[in-house]
């Protein structure tokens, strides 16, 4: 088991309108931090890892709030900076029936994490210590700054033989107008150094402008995911394939491409009571899998009754152990434990 894992990513305030009420009905919000990064150290936390968190929190009381609440989730935070004013926040609006959940980013590019440009020396410091590290798409949208920082250090901890994991989860609103094309030279810059990705077909089709004549999802994904893993040198492409049954019943299915070959899930049919940072928790299995030498077969299971539990869980920080998520992946029943 690695002990040297890291997620680069922005700390935010989730901020949440209680019950099925919209914002502009509420006069009360409860609070929590989340992120990406926060999501995967978390998750690994709880799986028994040391999962160190990159970021930078504003040096102000929010800023030490975030910390302490880092530091509950058992988060490493030897590489968490400060610096700035801003943390940045998203409101939350649970959807009910038709109405789906509606999330509202504010304060994003002001935050003392998209505003801070690293020393090339820290940098460095951290690609010597670390020997997995985890980036995300949405982190890609912000800005320059964050982009550069971003392909440096996967480019260090690349040379130094470590394993560089990048989950493209392409965002439309944060990319704007024309996005994939804005997203495209970035995302390919990232694949180039990426071992393990998270991706689907239609990552290939709009952002990486992928070809295919297939007609189904299941045969695009199938045609286009070796063309990717080839074209760009990746050893590892995963993710989950959703059907949405009603409002709050959906099934997943996982797939993994390692060695040429597909590995598919068994399909898992759930309730959902939360539906953010599930991606987080299938994107841990998959280290965790990897990182403790797992079959292709046990990994992709694990990743996906990971991504399943999560949906039980309010918050958006992954709070599964091994232990649960064997007990799922085991069949075993709902009995109350005892």
């Amino acid at each position: 088991m690695s002990d040297n894992i890291a997620a680069y990513g922005e700390v935010m305030m989730r901020l949440e309108v209680p019950g099925y009420h919209l914002l502009s009905q509420s006069d009360t919000l409860s609070y929590t931090f989340s992120g990406t990064g926060v999501n995967i150290c978390g998750s690994l936390s709880k799986l028994g890892h040391k999962g160190m968190l990159i970021t930078t929190l504003p040096e102000n009381t929010m800023g030490d709030t975030a910390l302490a609440y880092l530091r509950k989730l058992g988060i490493d935070t030897q590489y968490v900076n400060r610096n700035g004013n801003y943390i940045g926040m998203y409101f939350l609006e649970n959807g009910f029936g038709v109405r789906p959940p509606r999330v509202t980013y504010s304060n994003r590019l002001e935050s003392s994490f998209n505003t801070t440009q690293y020393e090339s020396d820290y940098v460095e410091h951290i690609a010597k210590n670390i020997n997995f590290i985890h980036f995300c798409g949405i982190s890609l949208a912000m800005n320059d700054t964050v982009r550069n920082q971003m392909k440096h250090l996967a480019l260090l901890v690349k040379e130094r033989g470590g394993t560089v994991f990048f989950d493209c989860n392409y965002r439309p609103s944060l990319w704007g107008e024309n996005g994939h094309s804005k997203a495209e030279p970035h995302y390919e810059d990232m694949l180039r150094l990426a071992d393990i990705v998270i991706m689907n077909e239609k990552d290939a089709i709009h952002t990486l402008g992928f070809e295919t004549t297939a007609h189904n999802e299941r045969e695009k994904l199938t045609s286009l995911i070796p063309l990717v893993a080839k074209e760009y040198n990746i050893s590892i492409i995963a993710g989950t394939r959703r059907s949405v049954h009603t409002e709050n019943k959906h099934s997943i299915q996982g797939y993994m491409y390692k060695e040429k070959i597909f590995h598919f899930s068994n399909q898992k049919t759930f309730n959902v009571l939360d539906r953010i940072g599930t991606g987080d928790a299938f994107a841990s299995g998959i280290i965790h899998g990897e990182c403790n030498a797992y079959s292709s077969e046990d990994t992709i299971n694990f990743a996906t009754s990971a991504a399943v539990l999560a949906h039980t869980t309010k918050g958006d920080t992954p709070m599964s152990t091994e232990r649960d998520i064997i007990s799922l992946m085991s069949h075993k029943n709902h009995d109350v434990i005892r």
